[in-house]
């Protein structure tokens, strides 16, 4: 059982559900458009149950072997049936209410082809490099804010609790949970990147126009794009801080590599660059595979119905806490 996405619409998923896996092609040649560039439209599936970093265990090993990736796999898919036939669980009230069951989920089933431990592919560890100690110091104060300050008000609940941006939207976009899907348009003179989740279009102007004012800041950052040669490198900086993705801030730089390998895989690698969070850049490679589904509208929690909610029970929690 392979699932391409799964169709949501209440609370945080909608995406595409297709049985079986996408026909290996890897052989045909990488398609171009009309106009002779590099073709990198389409729906491509990023999910992958390779880590983001490598796990600590597995020391200085960058590569499985074919039998340990074998393995890999065999594991996600035992977990997958095993949790699929897990007996339903009523939630307790004033305890944990539980999440999705594994039918919304869609973490996926394979990993990388390369065979590598992590999607981190620098530094040669595969994890993250140490924070600053500023960036330790903001990530302390951060997690000390939201344990006395859980939901004050709708601006403590993060982007994609607010349905903002996707929780593995980015950019970067990265596997996550479900909703591993974005799909690209291309003109000769602009691309656009479309996730699935929250359904953020970012659009990326390809013909060297200046870029906004340092002072202007947007969730999705200011983008431009540029060829070398068949690679598509687009360059972000401008990001709002306020969307506080993995501790980054305003001083990020992002710089995303697209290059399309065969006519079902695309390389998406991306550099992360910010001094006042992390000691050195770092880098991460995740393979793309051509999903040949439409996406569907994404639906987070329509109405914003969940957010009254939530807060109504921070309040009735703090009531209850007086003497």
């Amino acid at each position: 059982m392979i699932k391409r996405g799964a169709v949501v619409g209440c609370i945080a998923v909608a995406a595409v559900l297709v049985v079986g896996a996408v026909p290996s092609l890897a052989q045909d040649e990488a398609p171009r458009t009309a106009w002779g560039q590099p073709d990198l439209q389409g729906v491509w599936d990023f999910r992958s149950i390779t880590p983001m970093q490598r796990p600590e265990d597995l020391a200085d090993k960058a590569f499985l072997t074919a039998e340990e990736s074998a393995e890999l796999e065999r594991a996600a898919a035992d977990r997958d049936t095993r949790l699929w036939q897990q007996e339903a669980r009523r939630a307790e009230a004033g305890g944990n209410v539980g999440a999705y069951n594994n039918f919304w989920m869609d973490r996926g089933l394979k990993a990388v082809g390369t065979g590598r431990t992590s999607l981190i592919v620098y530094p040669p560890n595969g994890r993250m490099p140490s924070l600053t100690p500023s960036g330790q110091a903001r990530a302390d104060a951060g997690a000390e804010y939201r344990r006395e300050h859980p939901a004050d008000s709708w601006v403590d609940f993060s982007d994609g609790v607010r349905c903002i941006l996707g929780f593995n939207a980015g950019p970067p976009f990265t596997p996550s949970a479900y909703n591993n899907n974005v799909q690209v348009f291309q003109t000769p003179d602009h691309l656009v990147i479309m996730t699935e989740m929250v359904n953020t279009a970012r659009l990326v102007p390809l013909d060297g126009r200046p870029r906004l004012d340092p002072g202007v800041k947007q969730w999705s950052g200011d983008s431009r794009g540029y060829w070398e040669g068949e690679t598509l490198v687009i360059e972000t900086r401008n990001f709002d801080q306020k969307r506080r993705w993995r501790n980054s801030t305003e001083s990020m730089r992002l710089v995303e590599r697209l290059t399309r390998v065969d006519a079902t895989t695309l390389e998406y690698k991306f550099t992360v660059t910010d001094p006042e969070t992390w000691k050195s850049p770092w880098t991460a490679s995740v393979p793309l595979v051509l999903n040949p589904e439409p996406m569907f509208e994404y639906a987070c929690h329509e109405g914003n119905y969940s957010m009254p909610v939530m807060l109504g029970g921070a309040r009735v929690e703090e009531a209850a806490a007086q003497p």
